[in-house]
């Protein structure tokens, strides 16, 4: 990292379990990413619900981290949250000092976006929705949005999380999402709990 970076601005990536956060990270970090993969065993058999990944043989049990130089003051990191619902617990922690969020959703599974959708709103931090597209199922619009009960202005947007350019996009559509919303006060020690 460049000598002259004086400010780190700070966006996490939530969604429910398998839904890309992991693929986004390493799209488009320019760093080989920070992971906390681990080899899910039949330990979580019970507990975690593969069934709408049935291929995934890993698992974030932390976070991931990656990080973007968006000039020689300014450096973007990225958190990816993990999905299951063990370890919401990390999320708030996560949440704290984001400067905003990316809800990343499989249109097949759209209930597991749910509950990062409520902690961002009780945090109080801005966030766009991104549907990932996995193959030939798309989504429509309005139904999504109606779904997950967004309000009006949240972006609601495509991407393919294995494309940097699509992730790239991604975080562009979030910032100019902040820059719409304006300043936002700085969260209270009660709304952090």
């Amino acid at each position: 990292m460049a000598a002259t970076a004086r400010l780190g601005l700070k966006v996490v990536i939530v969604g429910g379990f398998g839904v890309g956060k992991t693929t986004m990270v390493r799209a488009v970090s320019e760093i080989r990413p920070l992971d906390t993969e681990a080899t899910m065993t039949s330990l979580g058999l019970g507990i975690d619900d593969p069934s709408g990944v049935p291929a995934k043989s890993t698992t974030t049990v932390a976070f991931d981290f990656g990080r973007i130089t968006i000039d020689a003051e300014h450096v973007l990191y990225l958190f990816g949250a993990p999905g299951q619902e063990r370890f919401w617990f990390l999320w708030d922690r996560l949440f704290t000092g984001a400067l905003g969020a990316i809800v990343l959703v499989d249109p097949t599974r759209i209930t597991d976006s749910w509950y990062a959708i409520d902690r961002l709103e009780h945090q109080q931090t801005p966030f766009v929705v991104t549907c990932n597209i996995f193959g030939p199922t798309r989504h429509d619009d309005d139904r999504l949005r109606a779904a997950l009960d967004l309000d009006a202005d949240v972006p609601l947007i495509e991407c393919d999380a294995r494309s940097r350019d699509s992730g790239k996009r991604v975080l562009i559509a979030l910032v100019e999402h902040l820059r719409a919303a304006g300043p936002r006060a700085a969260p209270t020690r009660e709304s952090t709990r």
